[in-house]
């Protein structure tokens, strides 16, 4: 499996910000960046004023095999306007692509002025690790 095919699935990524905080986001890998909704319902865009230095590590874990893989970056981000088809492609990853069937919380910051997009870059391409025993 390689690095894109990886980050190609459904999978939870951790953020790490200079709040000091970490927190759980589900992404989009395009154009070489992750991508993640934000709004005013998060503090990360006012971190990222002060400080847009992010880690993020994205990772699986097999207990049953034992099997390990892990892809690590660091890098800085921005808040960006929001794409709204960057953002329902992301949210299809995570929830299915019948958007009738989505609880409502995730489609209101589609329509929220306030809402915009992370984009972080890593600093280098990232790699998977297979980390496994």
């Amino acid at each position: 499996m390689d690095v894109n095919e990886f980050l190609a699935q459904p999978l939870v990524a951790r953020v790490a910000a200079a709040g000091p905080s970490v927190r759980p986001v589900w992404f989009i890998w395009e154009e070489g960046a992750f991508w993640w909704l934000t709004g005013s319902y998060s503090k990360l865009g006012r971190e990222l004023d002060v400080d847009p230095r992010l880690a993020l590590v994205v990772d699986t874990c097999e207990l049953s095999s034992g099997r390990v893989l892990s892809v690590t970056c660091r890098g800085t981000a921005r808040v960006v306007p929001l794409d709204r088809e960057r953002a329902l492609r992301k949210l299809r990853r995570y929830l299915g692509p019948q958007e009738d069937q989505w609880p409502a919380r995730f489609i209101a910051p589609l329509d929220d002025p306030a809402s915009g997009m992370i984009c972080f870059t890593p600093d280098r391409p990232p790699s998977l690790r297979d980390l496994s025993w």
